[in-house]
């Protein structure tokens, strides 16, 4: 073997073990929590802390905002201050996001939803109609389940319901995914590809603000990483449509008809409908993933409209779907 063929050779197991570091030093980073945003506080909590906003109106119903994937609490900036107005309005930086804590591990949909209720307990607030975003969807759906007197009534905003909505988060993201250099990747990320990556949560043509890049910079490559998955097992059990169904609670789901991540959000909406017929959908012109950016007023206006309307009366289809999740959860434990 030539003198060439070893330094060949020795470059490239140099840079494979190069790699092999850097995944595990970036699959380990942890960030403590800090106050990002003006008016935010951290919630030490027995599972985590939390950053969370608490404003408006304290004798108000309470109006809980949860965010997506990648997001934080300034994604809620230019609806907020129409919420609050006649309502107590808590928006909650989820673990992994923002200015709470980034731990390697725990963002399961189940953890994220306990730890938004020892916020909420720690705050005093139930009752509350909570709001989530894509990834915060899921949340709030896993809040209302696991916690139900914490919830009065829940919002989607385009959050798919199953693995079968189709849709993805772009090629940009996904190369942070991948395997060892997903973890090169993402340490070594210039913000404008962040920017670009960010273009898919919104209509074509949408000019993302700089804020929400620092969002994804304040991140770690296993809060990043690990979100995702745990959503798409948390869905994979069981449909957030037949979660969400089961709890009893008033369902308000909005889509942006411009969607760039899900594929079908007319059929997306129809499958929250098939599960639970008492839903009230919205399909929203002119918007992509993130209505409540893109079209903050009407966002708004619907989710106060929502919060206002009577709550039906309870037929018992609620106690009748949980009691079909419970036979269906018998039925897999039973499995070989």
């Amino acid at each position: 073997m030539g003198r060439g063929w070893k330094i060949g050779i020795g470059i490239v197991v140099a840079l494979a073990v190069l790699l092999g570091l850097n995944a595990l030093v970036t699959g380990r980073e942890t960030k403590k929590a800090e106050v990002t945003v003006p008016g935010g506080k951290i919630l030490q909590l027995p599972g985590g802390d939390l950053q969370v906003v608490d404003r408006g109106r304290r004798n108000g119903s309470p109006i809980v905002l949860l965010h997506c994937f990648t997001c934080a609490i300034d994604w809620w900036d230019w609806m907020m201050p129409r919420l609050e107005r006649a309502h107590r309005v808590v928006a909650v930086d989820l673990l992994g996001h923002g200015g709470s804590e980034k731990p390697d591990s725990g963002y399961t949909i189940e953890n994220q939803a306990d730890l938004v209720a020892q916020a909420l307990s720690r705050l005093g607030v139930r009752d509350a109609t909570v709001v989530g975003h894509s990834l915060g969807g899921a949340v709030a759906v896993g809040l209302a389940d696991r916690s139900p007197r914490l919830v009065d009534r829940v919002v989607i905003i385009d959050t798919r319901s199953s693995e079968h909505d189709d849709g993805d988060l772009g090629l940009i993201a996904q190369l942070a995914f991948a395997p060892v250099t997903g973890e090169l990747f993402w340490r070594t990320k210039p913000d404008f590809a962040v920017k670009k990556g960010l273009e898919v949560a919104f209509a074509p043509g949408f000019d993302v603000p700089d804020a929400f890049v620092e969002d994804v910079d304040r991140m770690t490559f296993s809060a990043y990483d690990d979100s995702p998955a745990d959503f798409d097992d948390y869905t994979a059990e069981e449909t957030l449509a037949e979660r969400v169904a089961a709890t009893g609670k008033p369902l308000l789901v909005m889509m942006g008809a411009e969607e760039q991540i899900i594929d079908d959000p007319r059929s997306a909406l129809d499958s929250y409908e098939a599960a639970a017929p008492e839903t009230t959908t919205k399909l929203i012109a002119g918007a992509g993933h993130s209505p409540n950016v893109e079209k903050p007023a009407l966002t708004a206006t619907l989710v106060l409209t929502f919060a206002a309307k009577k709550k039906p009366a309870n037929n018992g289809n609620a106690r009748g779907a949980v009691q079909g999740r419970l036979q269906k959860s018998d039925a897999v434990r039973k499995r070989p």
